[in-house]
């Protein structure tokens, strides 16, 4: 059985091209969402939603085209999505926002890193430990002594 002439000339014909633009509008979409409280640009001054709203438009825009690429050209099929990777970057930073208050930035930072580590199957463990104590140090110096931030830099005893 065809389809009728007019469907297909609408056939996906690149789906990892259509599928990643509509990712991309969709998080345009919920940039667009978020920002909605916020002040535009009022004038020649720009509110706090100005320069939000113009990326996610911006964003928005690409993802429209990267759509429609996916439609007229001919592209490979969507593959088998590794999520370990995705999830253990996500998990990552959820451990470090429910950890830095309690064990203090330096602890949570190197956590983090060991996390975020083990969302790569080449991670070497020898290699990690080092760039997390590294990571938490320069995170110690930066935020706490050279930015002044009020976090603490070690677990309340």
């Amino acid at each position: 059985m065809t389809r009728p002439r007019g469907l297909r000339a609408l056939a996906i014909r690149n789906p990892q091209d259509f599928y990643g633009g509509l990712v991309l509008v969709a998080f345009a979409a919920i940039a667009f969402w978020a920002t909605r409280d916020l002040p535009g640009s009022r004038g020649l001054t720009f509110g706090a939603g100005t320069a939000p709203r113009l990326f996610a438009g911006l964003l928005a825009f690409v993802g429209a085209i990267v759509t429609i690429l996916g439609v007229v050209t001919t592209g490979p099929s969507v593959g088998r999505y590794p999520i370990r990777g995705p999830l253990l970057i996500f998990a990552s930073v959820l451990v470090f926002a429910g950890t830095v208050k309690a064990v203090g930035l330096v602890v949570a930072t190197f956590v983090t890193v060991l996390v975020a580590s083990a969302a790569s199957r080449e991670t070497r463990w020898r290699e990690a430990i080092p760039w997390a104590a590294a990571l938490s140090v320069f995170c110690a110096l930066l935020f706490s002594y050279a930015l002044g931030l009020p976090l603490p830099l070690w677990p309340k005893l």
